[in-house]
């Protein structure tokens, strides 16, 4: 084993293969570790999150240290049989790289039994291996842009099935009518870690799947004497977020959530509702709103202006960070934030919206949660039964970073630094990097006048991803990846923002410039077994 460095609370354990990755996730399942808050499994990694105040990290790598791999001394998984139509555009393509023939190539995916190691990349994509099959297939040159729902794919010596229509890069081998991810069932996704999966050929009839229909309003029925908010206007975007989708990895999920989760909990304690209840998260300003009935608000997050408007006309503005009394009729605004990206509003009693996996927040790279507000909404505002103490001693965090600042960002280095030169590491500190358009909830999207250059070429296994970590594709410039990142990733990671600086990398704005200031060097970290 090789332990690598991630985060302040997570490190990356590096096997030799598949069969011992999966031999020590079965252990730490049967086995826990106190402390292990997530495990992340790949193709020949487990990223584990731990609560560091549970365990350290010496003491965390002597225990997993101890761990036999030799024997996997699991129950069987579940076994789902899956209906394929091999007509699948690579086929033939498939084919010619194994050097045998199409029938050939049906026959050995429907006589195989395949493992679900791990999942990843979307909800419900899941990453099926087989012992008998010795299979090696590279990905596409050039990735598709779509590939349709309920496609059959290989690579490398993975088989999966797309569960929603997206770009990709693996060989398509036939369809299947089965659907991979339904948020109508108990267990949205078909296929989890540790089921057993067996292929049968169903013929070559063409066919396409269509994801369910399942969009959640926000719109809540309620008496005529409840209290809502009526929005009148979204700005660039506004969603419902709360502290994220914990624990849901096993379905290929990340955890979401708000982007500054600080100043989410600071607009609950305002108006004394619990820290963690969902509020609404304001991109860049613009929003708009009507209250019917009589209730109290807070803004926190990006320094706006904020401007209440009477229903007798008179107009006052307000700050962020206080309570704010409204009354049956008035309107508040929101402008353009000077410094920050993203305000964050709370309702005493919540708003009454429906939960999707445990959580209200918005996913926009799963498209999971409550739906994006639209005007027109009417958000219900829930009933407070108990009388509790609203906070007039919030403040924010940190400043708010606004377009000409260059914010530094402390960060560890890990779990892939040894694959750039040593020329990248000095670059990736001593150059600014500036926030492209192109960025939102997924990650930072990075420009540098010089590219970052790796000393190792070859393709990275898919391993896992946390919130913080800086990806470098092809094009060397940097991806900082936020609360809505894939929960695998198949490029280098270099290093990762250390996760008490994730809040101020959520309210970097637009055009504003970021240095990197590592806070201690790449060092692999050693197990010893006599720590225990």
């Amino acid at each position: 084993m090789h332990f690598l460095p991630v985060n302040c609370n997570t490190i990356m354990v590096e096997l030799s293969g598949l069969a011992e990755t999966l031999a020590l996730l079965d252990s730490l399942n049967m086995s826990p570790i106190l402390g292990i808050e997530e495990i992340i499994p790949a193709a020949k990694t487990l990223m584990i999150r731990f609560r560091p105040t549970k365990i350290s990290t010496r003491q965390l790598v002597a225990e997993i240290s101890s761990r036999d791999l030799q024997e996997r001394g699991y129950a069987m998984g579940k076994r789902i049989e899956i209906p394929v139509h091999y007509n699948g555009d690579d086929l033939a393509l498939v084919a010619e790289i194994l050097g045998c023939t199409v029938q050939e190539v049906i026959h050995q995916h429907t006589e195989n039994e395949y493992t679900v190691a791990f999942t990843g990349f979307a909800p419900g994509f899941a990453y099926m291996a087989s012992n008998a099959s010795q299979w090696n297939i590279p990905r596409r040159e050039i990735p598709r842009t779509r590939i349709p729902a309920g496609a059959v794919a290989l690579a490398g010596e993975f088989s999966s099935i797309y569960p929603q229509a997206s770009p990709g890069g693996w060989q398509i081998i036939g369809m299947t009518t089965e659907r991979m991810w339904d948020l109508s069932r108990s267990s949205p996704a078909l296929l989890q870690p540790g089921y057993r999966v067996n292929f049968r050929n169903v013929g070559q009839r063409p066919t396409t799947v269509s994801l369910p229909e399942t969009s959640i309003k926000n719109t809540i029925s309620a008496p005529e004497t409840a209290c809502y908010l009526e929005i009148l206007s979204v700005g660039l975007q506004t969603l419902f977020q709360d502290l994220g989708r914990l624990g849901q990895s096993g379905l290929g999920i990340s955890e979401s959530g708000a982007m500054d989760k600080s100043a989410l909990r600071s607009a609950n304690r305002i108006v004394g509702n619990a820290s963690d209840q969902a509020c609404l998260e304001i991109v860049q300003g613009g929003f708009k709103a009507m209250v019917h009935g009589q209730t109290l608000i807070a803004i926190t997050g990006a320094s706006c202006p904020i401007k209440i408007k009477t229903t007798s006309g008179e107009i006052f503005h307000v700050s962020t960070y206080q309570p704010i009394d409204l009354n049956d009729g008035d309107e508040i605004s929101l402008g353009t934030p000077d410094a920050g990206m993203r305000s964050y509003l709370a309702v005493r009693g919540g708003f009454v919206v429906p939960s999707v996996l445990s959580s209200h927040s918005f996913d926009t790279l799963s498209n999971i949660g409550p739906a994006p507000l639209k005007v027109r909404d009417k958000l219900t505002i829930g009933e407070t039964a108990y009388y509790t103490a609203v906070s007039f001693s919030e403040t924010p965090a940190f400043a708010m970073p606004d377009k000409d600042d260059v914010v530094v960002l402390d960060i560890i280095f890990g779990p892939r630094t040894d694959w750039f030169t040593q020329e990248a590491l000095e670059l990736l500190l001593k150059q600014i990097w500036q926030v492209t358009p192109q960025s939102n909830r997924i990650g930072l999207r990075l420009n540098g006048e010089c590219s970052l250059s790796r000393t190792k070429q070859q393709e990275l296994p898919s391993e896992g991803t946390c919130i913080g970590a800086i990806q470098i594709p092809a094009s060397g410039q940097p991806v900082l990846f936020l609360a809505d990142h894939p929960l695998t990733g198949g490029y280098p990671v270099i290093a990762s923002v250390a996760d008490y600086h994730l809040d101020l990398a959520g309210q970097i704005p637009i055009n504003a410039k970021i240095r990197f200031n590592p806070i201690r060097p790449f060092l692999e970290i050693q197990g010893s077994k006599e720590l225990l």
